[in-house]
């Protein structure tokens, strides 16, 4: 019996820090290795962002996390200019999201018993919409305007359904102002005058919600009085810093609290028998510890920027605060992924308590078995405690348009980036940029210092 005891203690230590690993493995990239991918993307080394992300396929982002794995590497592509495998990467995304969103993950064996992680990632609702801009812009950027109005008018469907499902609900995310310009623009140079009209209607009436919301008004670009027609238009577009990262955050409820969470929560109905039956066999407990998810912004220098060309200047505004509205997404949603998580570690407890009870009637309460069973219900129970903390890591933080009327012809387009105080942190020029009469050429540049 003696020698029996320390390899229990082994191979149960040996099952918690696996169990540990294999959660931690589902949830995604490291903090870390987003780090690390950021500051090669701040580097403008994206065949190097690139690289990283490919080697973590089969790794950090694995089999739940594909959809995740190509929202972070079409995302890089675009920016290092690699836009028709940014688009391969995008639709692959974009399927599979569609996918997820027409089934109920929330009903996936083993949810609530273990943690998020162990769904599929099917992305936020700001990052579906995000794929059809990007995949808008890549279309563009390679002079395909039929291939960018296919990917507005998906996005489009994509937006109305969010007003019809989530108009009455959330009062965080249901439109997507820059969306709806960029929309505006793109139907305005295809000579669809009443959809353009449409669109930045809808985008003027998203934007009072992100003015009262975000602190993002509605853009107002001035241009001279003169005849668009005989000029052409630069359109240019500076994604800007990193998106905020998600982490796990702990805090303990009392027994009773716990007890209402479970009683309100539905989510597995096998679980949920047990865990009444054993809660009307008269178990209980003290208090329960739980996971929950939380943004954090890291710092970013470059606060705005200026366009200067042919003579002029022109200051680029703010069209999108991604981080904004990804912490106002989740803080929304933190009541009810609050109660489940209180549910999910509530029916962990009772059930490990309940393991741990069985042991102790069959081999004596102070026996060594029942301390083992006991322990290691515990220790099982926090180790698969963790909160969901995957995102899309390589979305900027904003969303920046600068408007610039140009006579036609061919043009150096020079950018200067500044801090908050004004200052100077870098410069960059693009050569040749073509602009035509009575057209808009549009131009874009990823910078995350």
């Amino acid at each position: 019996m003696g020698g029996r005891r320390p390899r229990l203690s082994i191979l149960r230590g040996g099952a918690v820090v696996f169990l540990a690993c294999l959660l931690a493995a589902c949830g995604g990239p490291s903090g870390s290795m987003r780090k690390e991918v950021n500051g090669l993307i701040a580097a403008r080394d994206f065949a190097g962002a690139e690289a990283r992300i490919v080697k973590e396929k089969q790794g950090s982002y694995g089999k739940k996390n594909q959809v995740l794995y190509y929202l972070d590497l079409g995302a890089v592509q675009h920016d290092g200019g690699k836009y028709k495998e940014s688009d391969q990467s995008f639709e692959t995304a974009e399927t599979r999201m569609e996918e997820l969103f027409t089934k109920s993950v929330s009903k996936a064996a083993g949810t609530l018993l273990l943690n998020d992680n162990t769904t599929e990632y099917a992305g936020e609702r700001f990052e579906r919409a995000l794929v059809n801009v990007y995949r808008a812009l890549g279309y563009l950027f390679r002079s395909d305007r039929e291939g960018a109005l296919v990917e507005i008018r998906k996005l489009s469907r994509l937006l109305q359904e969010y007003a019809d499902v989530y108009g009455a609900k959330s009062t965080a995310y249901k439109d997507d102002a820059f969306a709806q310009y960029l929309s505006s623009l793109l139907y305005a140079d295809d000579g669809k005058t009443d959809d353009a009209r449409i669109s930045l209607d809808k985008s003027k009436k998203v934007y009072e919600f992100y003015a009262a919301s975000y602190g993002t008004p509605a853009p107002r670009f001035d241009f001279p009085a003169d005849d668009a027609q005989a000029r052409g238009e630069l359109v240019f577009l500076h994604l800007n810093g990193t998106a905020p990262r998600k982490i796990s955050k702990t805090f303990s409820v009392a027994w009773n609290e716990a007890v209402v969470a479970l009683n309100s929560s539905k989510d597995d109905e096998k679980e949920s028998a047990q865990a009444q039956n054993a809660l009307r066999a008269g178990l209980i407990g003290k208090a329960v510890t739980v996971a929950y998810p939380a943004y954090t912004q890291d710092p970013f220098q470059i606060a705005s920027s200026q366009v200067e060309c042919a003579g002029q200047k022109a200051e680029t505004q703010l069209m999108e605060d991604v981080s904004a509205i990804a912490m106002k997404d989740l803080a929304e949603r933190q009541a009810l992924i609050k109660v489940r998580a209180i549910a999910r570690a509530t029916v962990k407890y009772i059930l490990a308590k309940a393991a741990a009870d069985a042991v102790a009637k069959k081999y004596g309460k102070n026996s060594w078995q029942a301390l083992a069973a006991q322990v290691g219900g515990s220790a099982v129970a926090a180790a698969t405690e963790i909160a969901d903390t995957r995102a899309w890591a390589t979305l900027p933080s904003q969303f920046r348009m600068a408007r610039m009327r140009l006579p036609p012809g061919t043009h150096d387009v020079t950018v200067s980036y500044t801090s908050p105080t004004g200052s100077l942190i870098a410069t960059r020029t693009f050569k040749a940029v073509s602009v035509k009469k009575g057209g808009r050429t549009y131009l874009h540049d990823r910078t995350a210092l």
